[in-house]
């Protein structure tokens, strides 16, 4: 099989299985998911989900958000993982939000990733979810699913994988192929006890094929 032919057979296997592959985050805006997204690194989305409401409720601007502080913050996302550190980057991100920004979460990614707590994976996240752009997101999901599948070649950091997958998949499907990769790594292809045997993608897998 030829890569063109896996990433063929995968993508279609995916449009008519998850055709409705979404994040989720709760959010109510953008600046509601840039919040999301950077409370969610290296942290669960049922646990970010869980913070969100009052933290969204309380600091519904970038305005009232940049009026805080980081003391302030913490007490509301010290559930999640790092919360020192990103209290601080949602003040500061929700500055620069106002001073360079006028309050505007950007679409550009080289623009999201001047923004504190926001990189490269931050930044595809809101421009695909928010803006629709032909960019991936590579989380530790992506990154596994697509090396198992044979989507990449042995990728040995999220930037290659993210070159790839936008080279073989068509642009107007790569926004919703980074939510079917990632849900796949969530649900079926874990990273300890892959669910194969459950897997509809087994015929298509190099992972299942050498088991």
């Amino acid at each position: 099989m030829t890569k063109e032919e896996r990433y063929t057979r995968i993508i279609e296997w995916f449009r008519k299985n998850m055709p409705d592959a979404a994040t989720e985050l709760h959010y109510e805006n953008p600046f509601h998911l840039l919040i999301a997204v950077i409370l969610s690194a290296q942290c669960t989305d049922v646990r970010v989900n869980t913070v969100t409401p009052k933290l969204f409720h309380d600091f519904p601007t970038p305005e009232v958000l940049a009026a805080s502080t980081p003391e302030v913050i913490f007490e509301y996302i010290k559930s999640v993982s790092y919360p020192h550190n990103k209290s601080k980057h949602l003040v500061g991100m929700a500055e620069m939000l106002i001073s360079k920004f006028n309050g505007v979460v950007p679409d550009n990614v080289n623009e999201l990733m001047k923004l504190p707590g926001v990189g490269r994976k931050t930044a595809n996240v809101i421009a695909s979810v928010v803006y629709n752009k032909p960019v991936m997101a590579v989380d530790t999901h992506v990154f596994r699913v697509s090396n198992r599948l044979g989507l990449t070649d042995d990728s040995k950091t999220p930037l290659q994988t993210e070159k790839e997958l936008i080279k073989y998949i068509p642009a107007n499907l790569i926004p919703k192929a980074h939510h079917w990769l990632i849900l796949h790594g969530r649900y079926v292809c874990l990273a300890r006890k892959p669910k194969c045997g459950a897997c509809g993608l087994n015929l298509y897998c190099k992972y299942y094929a050498v088991k």
